[in-house]
């Protein structure tokens, strides 16, 4: 799941703008394309439901939604608006708001509604569940301030009545689930065999210049974990961080990877990784986004390509070399790699010779495809075209596209990120099974020539 789908729980803050007047949402309002107000509900008394007039002539009608900031200010009063299909969901404030907090409760609504009502709900579903979604608003938010947006814990006491007796909770629970600070997980989970899958996701973006610089170089990484644990544990999860291990000891051979960007999932204690960079979290039941970081330095590039390109005089021709070598180990393998190698527009013909895989042209892609299905680590490869040109009535300059590349591989890591740990402390002090898979892909992998 994406970071603006990571649920919060927010309580107010302490501070209050220059006017004295705490600085919240005072209204939100859900219109359809028209401007008409579907849905709205008042959490302070400073605006009315007339602003929606303003909003519907300076902003739907004068069509600035897609061209214009997401943010407007009409006589003393802020609009901030996001869409969902052809609705618009917008908050109302007349003080200093923090606008990405704002935006990131509007999020959580339709993440909300679309757990609730279905992903692609729409304006007739809404008019039909007009209790759900009023009691809704009022769970997620109190005199302005956002509260509980946890789907699991609003399915506990908002549930459509088609929960069965024996599933209510106990009253107590449910109170400390609503205001407790860990409402991301329930009390009394049990599982016979516990486990934890621990994924860890890199993309890989390059660009290369034709004369072989390195213009972009980066890997971002997502750990993306699974937990089936038992009760209330607490997690301790430690990567190959460059600050960790340079502070713990300096006999460990491997040097660590600095690490950089990094967001975590709200249940991990900022406030223990400021202090010594270590990730401590109870975690949530089954499968959640721990955190997402990004390597600049020191990357280990899966696949070098070697690109030769030679246009013949006249323009009725143009001859392609291409080396690629794999540079991770000979025991593991890429999958899925694609290669597209771009021609000139006024391609008749294409003789290619590959030395593996299954090489075309096609003339959609405007590119010479290059498929092979599992490419060996440390192998090469060659591919060589003699590309036939039709002749143009305007002769024009071939614009040179980049190559672009393709490809998955399981078990490697381009930034050198490893887990080097995961310990699961919980009062039974049960045995816990850990798995752990790495896999990266091409994100943005170009080569020009």
């Amino acid at each position: 799941q994406s970071l603006n789908q990571t649920p919060i729980a927010l309580r107010p803050p302490p501070f209050e703008d220059q006017e004295g007047a705490a600085t919240m949402i005072s209204m939100i309002m859900v219109l359809n394309q028209k401007g008409d107000i579907m849905i709205s509900r008042q959490y302070r008394d400073d605006v009315s439901r007339a602003a929606a007039d303003s909003f519907r002539l300076q902003v739907i009608a004068a069509k600035e939604t897609g061209t214009q900031a997401p943010v407007k200010r009409i006589e003393n009063c802020s609009f901030l608006y996001t869409r969902h299909l052809n609705m618009y969901f917008v908050a109302l404030t007349r003080s200093n708001v923090n606008p990405a907090l704002v935006f990131e409760y509007l999020f959580q609504k339709i993440r909300i509604l679309k757990a609730y009502l279905g992903e692609e709900f729409d304006e007739n579903s809404m008019r039909n569940n007009m209790t759900l979604i009023y009691e809704l608003m009022d769970e997620t938010m109190d005199f302005g301030y956002p509260q509980n947006c946890a789907v699991d814990v609003l399915r506990l006491y908002i549930n459509l009545g088609n929960i069965r007796p024996q599933d209510e909770p106990e009253p107590s629970q449910l109170t400390s689930q609503i205001t407790g600070a860990i409402d991301w997980r329930r009390e009394g989970i049990k599982y016979k065999k516990n486990e934890v899958y621990i994924d860890v996701l890199e993309s890989v973006n390059l660009l290369l210049s034709s004369t072989g610089n390195i213009l972009r170089n980066e890997v971002t990484g997502q750990v993306q974990m699974n937990t089936k644990l038992t009760g209330m544990p607490e997690c301790k999860f430690g990567l190959n961080d460059k600050l960790v291990i340079d502070k713990e000891s300096s006999n460990i051979r491997k040097p660590g990877v600095e690490i950089d960007d990094c967001t975590f999932h709200r249940c991990v204690r900022l406030g223990k990784f400021d202090a010594d960079r270590t990730i401590t979290f109870i975690p949530p039941d089954g499968e959640y986004e721990l955190m997402r970081y990004r390597v600049t330095d020191n990357i280990n590039l899966p696949f070098r390509i070697i690109p030769a390109v030679q246009e013949e005089q006249g323009n009725t021709s143009v001859s392609i070399n291409l080396k690629v070598i794999a540079n991770f180990s000979e025991k593991l393998f890429a999958t899925h790699v694609v290669i597209k190698v771009p021609v000139p527009k006024n391609t008749a013909k294409a003789k290619i010779k590959n030395s593996f895989g299954r090489a075309k042209y096609e003339p959609e892609q405007q590119a010479i495809v290059w498929r092979v299905k599992r490419f060996p680590g440390k192998a090469e490869c060659m591919l060589s075209a003699d590309v036939d040109l039709m002749p143009t009535v305007r002769a024009k300059a071939w614009s040179r596209p980049p190559i672009n590349v393709e490809f998955q591989v399981p078990m490697f890591t381009a930034s050198g990120v490893h887990v080097r740990f995961l310990r699961v402390y919980d009062k039974s002090g049960y045995h816990t099974n850990r798995w752990v898979r790495y896999i990266t892909k091409a994100g943005s992998y170009q080569i020009r020539i």
